[in-house]
């Protein structure tokens, strides 16, 4: 009898409402304009890629992907990757690390903590993440988001995947990665954190949340 209770139980508690299918409908295309405010699109220059094997699994967990580089009118650049998924409950389907596809390009690939970010409403917490590759430096600026909720991998994505699944709820979300070409690295986090400012004045307002979490 316990056993057959526990089985019935856990189907019970088991997620089977997807948000992506109940909230409106997230294009990256749209949601990220090739021009906003002062900045305006490269399309020659685009963000690291991952290799053949990461760009694999890429493909098989995500529902889209989104890659740009911004010029604002000072000539200073921010390359945009953002990589969305409809199912982003468990380890296997959730968004991956940046530290992954950089070392797979053969970058050398150093955290340096974490970074709070003051938006209009709120402060976003990001981790920084430096990847070096002979003269180029790439200080990189990223963060992850279940629904509504902005976390980074590690303990504070599981407690949010835990939290929707106990609700029997299927979270989407994605990885947003903002990065830059420089040596001087506090300079470019700090020209991410303007860029990323911009940014949230550009997400209609009924999207914020599901970019930029609450």
């Amino acid at each position: 009898s316990l056993m057959l209770g526990s089985v019935a139980l856990s189907e019970r508690l088991k997620p089977s409402v997807h948000l992506a299918h109940v909230k409106p409908k997230i294009v990256l295309d749209s949601l990220f304009p090739p021009q906003f405010g002062d900045w305006k699109e490269l399309p020659s220059v685009r963000p690291v890629i991952p290799d053949p094997v990461g760009q694999a699994v890429i493909d098989a967990t995500y529902s889209q992907t989104l890659a740009r580089t911004y010029m604002n009118s000072k000539g200073e650049t921010v390359m945009l990757s953002v990589a969305y998924g409809s199912d982003q409950n468990s380890e296997a389907t959730a968004a991956h690390r940046p530290e992954f596809c950089y070392a797979g390009n053969g970058f050398n690939v150093k955290v340096e903590g974490e970074h709070l970010i003051q938006l209009v409403t709120h402060q976003l917490r990001v981790r920084h993440m430096l990847a070096i590759n002979g003269p180029r430096h790439e200080p990189v600026s990223y963060w992850v988001t279940l629904d509504e909720s902005a976390t980074l991998p590690g303990l504070g994505r599981k407690l949010a995947q835990l939290r929707y699944g106990l609700s029997g709820q299927i979270a989407d979300g994605m990885l947003m990665r903002v990065s830059s070409i420089n040596t001087d690295h506090g300079q470019a986090y700090r020209l991410q954190d303007r860029f990323l400012r911009d940014l949230y004045d550009q997400v209609p307002a009924g999207f914020r949340a599901r970019v930029f979490g609450t």
